[in-house]
This record gives structure tokens, C-alpha cells and sequence, in this order.
């Protein structure tokens, strides 16, 4: 991609009081509020948020699941069922179509998947089942604040799983908990914490958040240093360990997954059952597990980003490389020319390269790279040229490296 065609523009009137994650992801031009807690995602944010979404989707495939796409527009008798119609909090997004029927827009699916798997699911041989989505959900916030921490409209990860008995179910649902934890900590460097929490208004039998350190976080993580024992304020109720008594430490969080044992729930209501080995009908039962994935991208520029602008990690990296041009008017010529051969070559590799031809001072495209943070940079002016050589730099590194450009692209 040239960056002299990209939709996105690094700004300079934000306001500066903003938390660090949330200002650059404006300032860079990743996202743009559109009304209270609605953003649009723009071409830089919209890379990020699929790399985010396929490093979970390559989970999800791992553990077994299988991806669906449900509406967000649901049908009232739905949740009716369950009477969360009245009774959800926040409250649903209600509106009626042209012939009056009334529908909602869909914070959750446990309805619509529970509908679905009930013509699906007749014998035991059909269990167990995982099925997951990523799609847009819906939540009727009173009041939207944080960026993409809380939104009325947001991107999540939603698996629903179901079981013959409690011990496959609970099986399952440590596996799941073991993946989130892969996919925040191993894979993004996040620290999440797998807390004990409230199951709320979607229900179950047990529950847990993950959280990740944050000050700006709306919740609190009570914790014990010596049985590192992690619970979530609503389920604490007296300031020491359960286990060892000691008195417990907090901080404040951000929750970027919640996960439930939801036990048979939701398919009571739906008399989703199936029949046994001995032929005997029984109630299936049931888990579901969410990510938010857009909170999960503001959560990762809070944490990953300096002074500077966002330190993105390299799997999710808007672009493998942002190659920059340096250069005056009488050296534009010679420095596209081999910028050009460059970000070719790279493309070919297989590559993804955002390179800076803009006409810019020196200064300006440094700052804008900072802004971005994208997790390898090259820049290439008239001194490096003179040389047979291009300069590499990692964005979460102070120093950079001289590579001779032939030895570079045969090592990249």
C-alpha cells in the first residue's frame, strides 16, 4: 500500500484527555467515533482488527469449533423464552418492522443457538458440539464511554458449546479457559488474569472474566499473592483469601473475555434434549464463551504503546513492514526508484508493506511512524543508498541496524 493513496491520515486536534491507547488509535487514524460508543474502523484499524479476529478464528478451529455467521436482528419470541426481553440489563435495542412485529438487535445469541442446535441434536452421537461466530453485537449502554471499551455497537468472538454430561462439558470449559489464555498472554503479551465472577444476566453455573491490568479499566481484580487466587469484585465477599486467609491485594482492569458454564439453562427452555447409549432422553448442556474483539484492540494499544504513539505486536501488525522514503526534491527521483524495487520485492515474498512516498519533512514521517507502530520499519535515504544498504529498526526496540540491502532481502 502507498501511503500517499492511504484513507487514513494521522490528525493533530485530538483531545489530550484521553486515555494513551484510545488517543493514538485516534490520532492514527485507526478508528473514528461516529456517535456515542459507534466507531468506524478505517483501513489501518480494520488490518488490525482481522489479524485480531484470525488469531482467534485459528483457535476456535484448534479446540474444534466450527464457525457459523447468526443475525443480529432476532425475532421477540425468542427472548421471550427466556424472559431476557424485559429483564437483560443493559436493555435490548428494540424496534418494530412494517408490519409491526417487534425484533431486537442481539447483545448475545444464546437464544438463536440454542434454536439452532435443538433441530441439530437428537443422539449422542451429535455431542459434543462447539460452534463459534465473530460478529457484530449490540448493547444499549446508558452511557458509552472509553472508546472501544465500552460500545453500543462492537465486533465479539462467541462460542457456544454442548455437552451429555457435566464432566465433558467441564472438560471443555478448561480447555477454552487454557486457549483464552494462550491467545492474551502467549500470543499478545497481555498478563490476563482468568478471575472467579458473578455469572450476571446471561446465567450458568460457574463463570469466569479475564482480566488485564489497566488503570483505566472499569472493573476490580481482588487477588492473593501466596495462592494466587483472582476474583472479580462481585463475587469477593470479605477481603481475604478463601483458601489461606490472607488478606487480598486489588487492582483495576479491563475484562477482555468472559466465560460460562451455563448448565442446562437455556436448553430447558428450549427442551433441547437427546437420547443415550441406553436410549433414555436427557437435557443437553450447555457453555458459551465470549471475547470481545474490538475491546480487545483498545485493551492492546493501552498496554502496547509508549510515549510515542502504539508498539503493535507483530502478529497483528496493520503491515509486516512500513518502508520509508527519506528524501529532498532532488533526491526524489533515485529513492523511489529503489523504495519501488523494495516494496516489490517484499510483496513478492508475501509480504504486507506500507511504504512512505509521501512528500514530507524527515521529521513528519518518523512522528507518523511512531503514531502507527508498526512492528518493523525500513527507511531508505540518499545516505543509506549511497551504501548498498537499508536501515531495519523494530518498533519496540531504541536502536536500529544496517543491513546491506542485497544480504536484507535475502534474510527477511
Amino acid at each position: 500500500m502507498l501511503q500517499s493513496q492511504l484513507f487514513s491520515k494521522t490528525k493533530k486536534d485530538i483531545k489530550k484527555d484521553l486515555s494513551r491507547g484510545l488517543y493514538f488509535l485516534l490520532k492514527g487514524d485507526f478508528i473514528e467515533e461516529v456517535a456515542s460508543g459507534v466507531y468506524t474502523f478505517l483501513p489501518l484499524g480494520y488490518l488490525v482488527l482481522k489479524k485480531i479476529e484470525n488469531l482467534i478464528r485459528e483457535e476456535m478451529l484448534n479446540l474444534g469449533g466450527q464457525e457459523i455467521f447468526m443475525p443480529a436482528l432476532h425475532p421477540k419470541s425468542l427472548w421471550e423464552k427466556t424472559e431476557r426481553w424485559e429483564k437483560i440489563d443493559p436493555p435490548l435495542f428494540k424496534l418494530k418492522d412494517r408490519h409491526q412485529k417487534e425484533l431486537c438487535l442481539a447483545p448475545t445469541h444464546e437464544e438463536l443457538i440454542t434454536f439452532h442446535a435443538k433441530k441439530r441434536i437428537s443422539s449422542y452421537k451429535d455431542l459434543p458440539l462447539a460452534l463459534f461466530q465473530i460478529q457484530e453485537k449490540f448493547r444499549n449502554e446508558m452511557r458509552p464511554k472509553g472508546g472501544l471499551l465500552r460500545q453500543r455497537e462492537f465486533l465479539m468472538k462467541d462460542l457456544y458449546s454442548f455437552h451429555e454430561d457435566e464432566k465433558s462439558a467441564l472438560e471443555f470449559y478448561e480447555k477454552v479457559k487454557n486457549s483464552y489464555l494462550k491467545i492474551f498472554n502467549e500470543k499478545l503479551d497481555l498478563n490476563a488474569k482468568a478471575c472467579q465472577a458473578d455469572v450476571g444476566t446471561i446465567g450458568g453455573r460457574l463463570s469466569h472474566e479475564f482480566m488485564v491490568k489497566l488503570e483505566i479499566g472499569e472493573d476490580v481484580v481482588f487477588f492473593c499473592e501466596k495462592c494466587h487466587f483472582f476474583a472479580n469484585k462481585e463475587v469477593v465477599k470479605e477481603n481475604f483469601c478463601p483458601h489461606c486467609k490472607k488478606k487480598l491485594q486489588s487492582f483495576r482492569a479491563v475484562e477482555v473475555g468472559h466465560i460460562f458454564f451455563l448448565g442446562d439453562k437455556y436448553s430447558k427452555v428450549f427442551d433441547l434434549k437427546f437420547k443415550d447409549k441406553e436410549g433414555k432422553e436427557k437435557t443437553v448442556l450447555m457453555s458459551c464463551f465470549g471475547i470481545g474483539v474490538s475491546r480487545l484492540m483498545q485493551t492492546i494499544a493501552e498496554k502496547k504503546s509508549d510515549d510515542k504513539g502504539i508498539v503493535w505486536p507483530e502478529m497483528i501488525s496493520p503491515f509486516d513492514f512500513h518502508l520509508i522514503l527519506l528524501f529532498s526534491s532532488k533526491e526524489e527521483k533515485e529513492i523511489k526508484k529503489e523504495g519501488l524495487f523494495l516494496y516489490e520485492t517484499l510483496k513478492k515474498k508475501g509480504y504486507s508493506v506500507l511504504l512512505d512516498d509521501r512528500k514530507k519533512s524527515f521529521g513528519e514521517k518518523l512522528v507518523d511512524a511512531d503514531i502507527i507502530g508498526i512492528s518493523k520499519r525500513l527507511i531508505l535515504s540518499l545516505r543509506t543508498l549511497k551504501e548498498g544498504k537499508i536501515e531495519f529498526k523494530k518498533r519496540d526496540e531504541k536502536k536500529s541496524k544496517l543491513f546491506k540491502i542485497k544480504e536484507f532481502l535475502k534474510i527477511c
